[in-house]
């Protein structure tokens, strides 16, 4: 048999993959509330079942509520520890005392 019509069976009624268990246990989250109020051309997330799978709709933005491309300004340095100090590796085996 080869590779693509192996991956394409279906799977038997009484499949205990993870898989499987997922489809039959899987519970949809709650939609989140926002602390800020939205526009109505902004979409959260939806997520359903279709045809016993699970289906998510992707959120929108509206333009006027997307954040900016540029991140703050107090991201532009992180630390100054002035000069690296280069790694210099051991030639010589030696031995812990002790």
């Amino acid at each position: 048999m080869s590779l693509s019509r192996y991956l394409h069976q279906p799977h038997a009624d009484n499949c205990d993959c993870s898989v499987c268990w997922l489809n039959r246990n899987w519970i949809p989250p709650k939609a989140p509330t926002y602390p800020y109020t939205q526009c109505t051309d902004c979409r959260p997330a939806q997520w359903s079942v279709v045809n016993g799978l699970n289906h998510v709709t992707q959120a929108y933005t509206c333009e006027r509520h997307k954040p900016g491309n540029r991140p703050p300004q107090y991201w532009h340095v992180v630390s100054d520890t002035g000069k690296p100090t280069p790694f210099v590796p051991l030639r010589e085996p030696f031995e812990l005392v002790g």
